[in-house]
């Protein structure tokens, strides 16, 4: 019987030995997404699965767990609930086998056991696409001196969302003048002093271009003098799309395909600053925030409410996808420098989402916080295979 129990646990199946009770199974129908086909494989099939440490992904996925038991009070746009009963029914195995660090192989098993892999094949497309995503960190001031003149904003009272409030990433948004609802001041406006003297000021920063990529990643940590650390996170944006500048800098053969990276943005912008400050207005998206406490070691947090795990933590279309859900990244990026490509095989985590993340097969690689995670965020832009492991078994709903 003391070899039966671990394999019971990780099956998720009930019996007499399990520390706590869990309902009967009930098998998952097998999921569909939009925009795709989800082809049913073997784990043997997905490259890298058994080099991977999958107990990296379960002390990852242990932490989507906690918010699918209770709401956190930091959360974002929600995602799709088609898996979510399956997933809590995972949840409460991955609970069952007793400990938060399980051995890989461990962790392994319950990941084959409890869910069954899907290749995600999107319609008119042979592979995925990747990009990555990093918590910056710059330096700050609370108060405007000779040295940080430019605002962070926090959400203005007068912003209307046209979107309902789980689509506030998305959507346009709207303001009252006089009788009529207007389109939200754009970038350029906000720029040039449409918010001034309302108070809306949380911090000041050096440089704009500090402020533009706070506001494409969605938070930031300001290193304010008195050697305090300011956590500021997404609060709503001004309705407009996102527009990437990366993209307008190839298409007119400013900077070439093969080199488009954040850092080349940032070296174009500084190096002119009139054109730079022109680029970025083309982007008229503007982006609001909030402040919000920062624990010693916490992580960014992603639109599920949960910090983020570096190297584990994905960003994911909330409108196909649901927060939680595993899927198996198989890339080759280029991790270690610009001009080398690295195998990238890892069963990541959907916890979060973004406006420019659309598709069944994109995806944001979240890689951490500060100046090296942001440099390799910042490199990519690249294809990768998505597996989605659905969860095999839900809750039975009979009392």
């Amino acid at each position: 019987m003391r070899c039966l129990r671990p394999v019971l646990i990780v099956l998720g199946l009930s019996a007499p030995l399990l520390p706590a009770p869990i309902s009967a199974a009930v098998p998952v129908p097998a999921p569909a997404l939009a925009n795709a086909s989800l082809r049913p494989i073997g784990f043997h099939d997905l490259p890298g699965w058994g080099e991977d440490d999958q107990a990296a992904a379960f002390r990852t996925f242990l932490v989507s767990c906690r918010a699918l038991a209770r709401t956190p009070d930091e959360v974002g746009p929600t995602s799709v609930p088609a898996l979510v009963p399956g997933l809590i029914r995972a949840c409460a195995a991955a609970r069952a086998l007793g400990t938060p660090t399980p051995t890989a192989r461990v962790a392994r098993l319950f990941f084959e056991a409890n869910f069954r892999p899907y290749s995600i094949v999107p319609e008119g497309t042979p592979a995925g696409f990747l990009t990555g995503y990093y918590e910056p960190e710059v330096d700050g001031s609370p108060v405007r001196d000779a040295d940080f003149t430019v605002p962070i904003y926090g959400r203005p009272a007068d912003l209307i969302p046209t979107a309902p409030p789980q689509d506030s990433n998305r959507g346009g948004a709207q303001r009252r003048q006089g009788d009529a609802l207007v389109p939200y001041y754009d970038r350029a406006e906000i720029e040039d002093g449409a918010l001034a003297g309302r108070g809306l000021e949380i911090a000041w920063l050096r440089h704009p271009v500090d402020l533009f990529f706070m506001q494409i990643q969605g938070s930031a940590r300001i290193r304010l003098p008195d050697g305090r650390v300011l956590r500021l996170n997404y609060d709503g944006h001004n309705g407009y799309p996102y527009v990437p500048v990366g993209r307008l800098l190839i298409q007119r053969g400013l900077v070439p395909r093969e080199e488009m990276s954040m850092d080349r943005i940032r070296q174009f912008i500084e190096a002119d600053p009139a054109a730079g400050r022109a680029l970025m207005r083309e982007n008229r998206s503007f982006v609001f925030f909030k402040a919000v406490p920062l624990a010693h070691g916490a992580g960014a947090l992603g639109a599920q409410g949960v910090p983020l795990t570096p190297g584990r933590s994905i960003a994911v279309d909330r409108a196909l996808h649901t927060y939680g859900a595993p899927i198996f990244i198989a890339a080759d990026l280029p991790l270690a420098g610009p001009d080398a490509l690295s195998p990238f095989r890892h069963l990541m985590i959907a916890q979060d989402t973004g406006s420019a993340i659309v598709g069944p097969a994109r995806a944001d690689l979240f890689f951490g916080a500060g100046t090296e995670p942001g440099a390799v965020a910042g490199r990519i832009r690249h294809p990768g295979a998505f597996t989605l492991l659905a969860p095999r078994f839900q809750a039975d709903a009979a009392p």
